[in-house]
This record gives C-alpha cells, sequence and structure tokens, in this order.
C-alpha cells in the first residue's frame, strides 16, 4: 500500500509518501518521498502562530510540497484519467475556502493523474480550525479525482507513532505503555493499554508547557520560536556553571494528581525581569533556572504515572521532545536504580516536531477499520481541539 500523509494543522506544510508492507503494527515503511516548508520566517514577527497567516502559507505551499514529494518518491506520472461528469464544480467546491488553489490541482491532475496512491492520511485534528481545514480540503479534492479513500487522523497519535518508528518499523512496545506528549499546545500524560485505545490521565490546567517556553523567551528578549533558544542558553549557563538568577516555582509538582500548570511559572519569570535589562550572563541563567523548573515537574509527574500504573513503556513526543535536557532527564527511567524496568521511547530529532510521516504512519494504524469508499465523503471535518481519549476511533 502506498499513502499520502498530509499534516497541515499548525505552521507547517508537510506532504510524504510512504510505501506500508504488511499490516500494523508489524508493516515494514518505506519513505518514498517527504516535503515540508516551515513558516517560522512568516510568523517571527508576530512572536508565535497568527492562524490567518498559517492558513495562507498552507494554500499558497501545499500544492508544491505535493509535487516535490511525487518527484522525489520516483513514482512515475500516470495519464490523467476522464474526469467524471461536475467534476471541476465539485473540485471547486471541495476548495472553495482556499482561494485561487482549485484551478491549480485541476491543472496538476492533467500532469500527474494517479501515480499509485492507494489511500491519503490527513490531521483532522487537534490544531488551529484553519490550517487544518486547508489540508482537509485539499485531501478531500485529490481523493476525489483519484477516486481513493481518505483516512482522518489524530495529530497526537501521530507524535506517539514517530516515537517508536526505529528502524522502518513499529516497535513492538511492551503495554501498558505510558505518553507524555508536550508540544506548543499540549501538555498531556497518555496511558494505553494496546494501540489504539488511550485514556488521558494527566493535562496541563493552563499553559502547556512548549507555550511556556515561547512566554518565557520572550520575557527575557529571545527570538521566536523559543524554545530552542532557551534550550540553547540553558545548555550554555550549566557549562559555565553559572550561579541561579532566581528561584523559581514548581506548580502542581506535589499536587497529589497527575495534572501539570506552567502558567505560574511563567509569571514568575516575568516578576523576575520586570523593569531589568539583562545581561547575556543573567539570560543564560535565568533560561536555565526555567528549563530545570519546567523540566523537574514533567519528569517527575511521569515518574508517578509510571509507578501508579505499573508501565512497561514510556513514550516521550511532541515538538518539546526536542529538548536535550528533557530527553537527558527522560532516558534516566530507563535505569533499574530509578524506576522498575521500563523501556524509554524518544522520537528522532527529526521526528519530534510536525511532520507528515507521523500522519502517514497513524493513517496506516487507522487503515483497517477506517479504509471504506465512504471515509473521503464531507463526514471528515477539522477539530480544533480534538482529545486523543478512551478510543480513538
Amino acid at each position: 500500500m502506498i499513502l499520502l500523509s498530509i499534516e497541515t494543522s499548525c505552521d507547517e506544510t508537510a506532504i510524504s509518501i510512504i510505501k506500508a508492507e504488511g499490516d500494523f503494527p508489524n508493516a515494514t515503511y518505506t519513505i518514498l518521498g517527504n516535503a515540508l516548508f516551515s513558516q517560522i520566517d512568516a510568523h517571527k514577527e508576530f512572536g508565535g502562530v497568527f492562524p490567518a497567516i498559517a492558513k495562507r502559507e498552507h494554500i499558497a505551499t501545499i500544492l508544491p510540497m505535493l509535487e516535490k514529494a511525487l518527484l522525489e518518491s520516483g513514482l512515475s506520472p500516470a495519464p490523467a484519467q476522464s474526469l467524471f461528469p461536475d467534476a471541476e464544480s465539485e473540485i471547486h467546491t471541495l476548495l472553495y475556502r482556499e482561494e485561487d488553489l482549485a484551478p491549480k490541482v485541476l491543472a496538476f491532475n492533467q500532469t500527474w493523474g494517479n501515480p499509485g496512491i492507494d489511500a491519503i492520511a490527513v490531521t483532522s485534528g487537534p490544531g488551529l480550525e484553519p490550517a487544518l481545514w486547508v489540508g482537509i480540503n485539499f485531501a478531500k479534492a485529490i481523493a476525489s479525482l483519484w477516486q481513493v479513500p481518505v483516512v482522518p487522523v489524530d495529530h497526537m497519535e501521530g507524535h506517539i507513532l514517530a516515537s517508536v518508528f526505529k528502524d522502518n518499523t513499529i516497535a513492538a512496545i511492551q503495554f501498558p505503555a505510558l505518553a507524555l506528549l508536550v508540544s506548543g499546545g499540549h501538555t498531556e500524560l497518555i496511558l494505553m493499554e494496546k494501540w489504539g485505545h488511550y485514556t488521558k490521565v494527566g493535562q496541563t490546567r493552563d499553559d502547556a508547557v512548549g507555550e511556556a517556553f515561547d512566554k518565557v523567551a520572550r520575557l527575557i528578549g529571545l527570538p521566536y520560536p523559543g524554545g530552542p533558544e532557551i534550550g540553547r542558553l540553558a545548555a550554555q549557563a550549566r557549562a559555565e556553571e553559572l550561579p541561579p538568577y532566581t528561584k523559581l516555582p514548581q506548580p502542581m509538582l506535589h499536587s497529589g494528581d497527575l495534572d501539570f500548570s506552567f502558567s505560574g511559572l511563567k509569571t514568575a519569570v516575568r516578576y523576575a525581569v520586570e523593569g531589568k535589562t539583562l545581561t547575556d550572563g543573567e539570560k543564560m541563567a535565568l533560561a536555565r533556572d526555567f528549563e530545570d523548573a519546567a523540566v523537574g515537574v514533567l519528569v517527575t509527574k511521569s515518574m508517578s504515572a509510571i509507578k501508579k500504573y505499573d508501565a512497561l513503556s514510556f513514550i516521550l513526543g511532541g515538538g518539546v521532545s526536542a529538548n536535550h535536557f528533557l530527553r537527558a532527564a527522560v532516558a534516566t527511567f530507563y535505569a533499574p536504580e530509578t524506576l522498575h524496568s521500563v523501556e524509554v521511547y524518544l522520537p528522532d530529532t527529526s521526528l519530534s516536531t510536525d511532520n507528515s510521516i507521523m500522519i502517514g504512519l497513524a493513517g496506516h494504524a487507522r487503515i483497517a477499520e477506517s479504509l471504506s469508499p465512504e471515509v473521503f465523503t464531507a463526514t471528515i471535518k477539522a477539530d480544533g481541539n480534538r482529545s486523543l481519549d478512551v478510543e480513538a476511533d
């Protein structure tokens, strides 16, 4: 099976073409083509992702990313089949929100046709709804022309699968498993009894940890995206053994549950810098102090969850999983002196942030129960607040 996967949940436009041989979770995957356009430069002046700009950039880049992935894949263009009656009208209807994209898609189809794609996987949530709709409507349009099904994918399930994707296969993880998903919009602990069945056992009550990283970076005067900048300065502070800039709180560290809160930590940083001009050394020390506090909470809560549910596997996923200090701290879970025997899974750093490979993996995981001619109808909708909980149907 050859899958086309599409990711447009936030500020990356990503498209991959993946060949899957076998059934999930025992399949072997070959990445035939992989294209990604990052919108970071478009959002820098706003200090964060601006939804209207994200939508505009997705519309402008989604078709070029498809063409790039196809060229990289080595798949041969197929002669375009005769369009079914009212096809042009249907494509214009599907893409009426995406200005000028419909005629470009129709022209593209005349060049490529269907080069051998069996199904399309697309992120349907969570994320920014204007951005999600671009990917969904584009997937529906291509699927309509090529007469292939579309499988809606939960973005967070994609992050879980990206973390256990090793050597072109899905790792044979032991259950129960616990996943810590950390990104700009999410901080949550997910208990997995088996593939496809998820229970949220902890979540942030306010800011996600990635959001806190970005907000603190702005307070310190660092550019967007703030997470990598905080990590870079914190590493320098540790290397130079700088003294603490200030003592920061670790909210809800001893709350007795598995929930998180990062707004108080962010506020404490704001009070610490208010009315001050920080030296480079002070910025490094404060970045380190913040990272210590945030990662300390994540690690402590995760360890508590592992013990509570007797988890045999621990999975770290999401954009913040690229943070080197967090990765190093989580890696200690594997040590017998830290916890009972638990296998730790970290994503390759190239798959930590949003990408379409993870969407293809999640799409393939959903194929058996989702693949049918009806799937690419109008029933697929964007859900910005979609939750990976209990059973992902």
